[in-house]
C-alpha cells in the first residue's frame, strides 16, 4: 500500500483517483519534467530521474486501476478458475502468482498467514479464488497470449 499512496502522491492525485484524472495528472507532470526542455546537464539528468518516475508511477497506477480490470475481468476470471497455479513468490506482503498457461498476477497487502493458508491448502487455485483474487488489490505482470 505504501508504494501505492507514494505513487499517487508523486502524481498529486487522489486516493479515488480514476483512469482519467491519472492520465490528466500525468501529462501535466510530463509537461513541467519532461527531459527535451532542459538544455543544462545538471537539469536535464534531474528532469531525466523525476520523468522516468513519473511514467512508472502512471503505469503502474493504470494498471491496478478498476477501469482497467473491468476491461480484462472476463479474461482474469477464466484464468484463476481454470487454471491451476504454477508459481508462488511471497515478500514484503506482495504475493505473485503465476497460473500453468504463464500469466501472473501481483496481488499487494496480502498478510503472511493469508499466504501461508495458500502454500499449506488442498488444492491451492481454489483457495486463491476464494481468498485471494477478490480480497486484494493486484495487478496484471506478465500475460500470455492465447491467439494460434
Amino acid at each position: 500500500m505504501k508504494k501505492i499512496l507514494g505513487y499517487k502522491k508523486l502524481l498529486g492525485v487522489s486516493e479515488k483517483a480514476d483512469l482519467k484524472e491519472l492520465k490528466t495528472a500525468y501529462r501535466n507532470m510530463m509537461k513541467e519534467c519532461h527531459p527535451d526542455k532542459f538544455q543544462d546537464p545538471a537539469e536535464l539528468e534531474v528532469a531525466q530521474e523525476k520523468s522516468k518516475k513519473v511514467i512508472e508511477a502512471y503505469y503502474f497506477l493504470v494498471s491496478i486501476s478498476p477501469e482497467t480490470h473491468a476491461q480484462s475481468l472476463e479474461e482474469y476470471t477464466n484464468i484463476i478458475t481454470s487454471s491451476t497455479i504454477a508459481d508462488l513468490n511471497y515478500k514484503g506482503g506482495n504475493l505473485h502468482i503465476t497460473y500453468a498457461e504463464g500469466n501472473s498476477y501481483e496481488y499487494f497487502d496480502v498478510p503472511r498467514s493469508v499466504y501461508i493458508k495458500l502454500v499449506n491448502a488442498d488444492t491451492p487455485a481454489r483457495f486463491a479464488r476464494r481468498h485471494i483474487c477478490g480480497s486484494f488489490i493486484y495487478r496484471e505482470v506478465s500475460k500470455v497470449n492465447m491467439e494460434a
